[in-house]
Formats: C-alpha cells, structure tokens, sequence
C-alpha cells in the first residue's frame, strides 16, 4: 500500500474529502447532466416575456392589478 503526505495547508478546516477515483467520475457526470423541470421552463418563458416587454404592472394597489386582470 503507497504512503503519501498531505500538506497540512490543504486540510485547512477539516475541508478535505477523499474518495475513489470512479464515483469522483460519476459525481462529475451527475452535475454535468442537469435535470430541467417544469419549474425551469417556466422561468426561462417568465424571463423571455419579460425581456420582450410582455409584462404588465407595476401597481400602485390591488384594485388596479384586479381591474387590468378584468380588461
């Protein structure tokens, strides 16, 4: 079995996580691959609407948001 010496300058904190080479790969692998929900699609379209100026407001009370909801 190989020896080796950490620095102590790179255990600062308790800060140092050792694991095998093949789940660091499959750790790597997972992050890469982001699942995109629901919720991401539909803040990708609220910031493409806002972008397009496709937003309405901003209201000085209630009964104005509920009056341009009615129109």
């Amino acid at each position: 079995m190989a020896t080796i010496t950490i620095p102590k300058k790179l255990i600062k904190n308790d800060d140092l996580i050792v694991i095998p080479r093949r789940d660091y790969e499959k750790l790597l692998r997972f992050l890469k691959k982001r699942v995109y929900t629901s919720f991401d699609r539909d803040l990708d379209e609220a910031i493409a609407e806002v972008k397009a100026g496709e937003i309405i407001g901003p209201f000085k009370n209630a009964k104005e948001l509920i009056k341009s909801l009615g129109s």
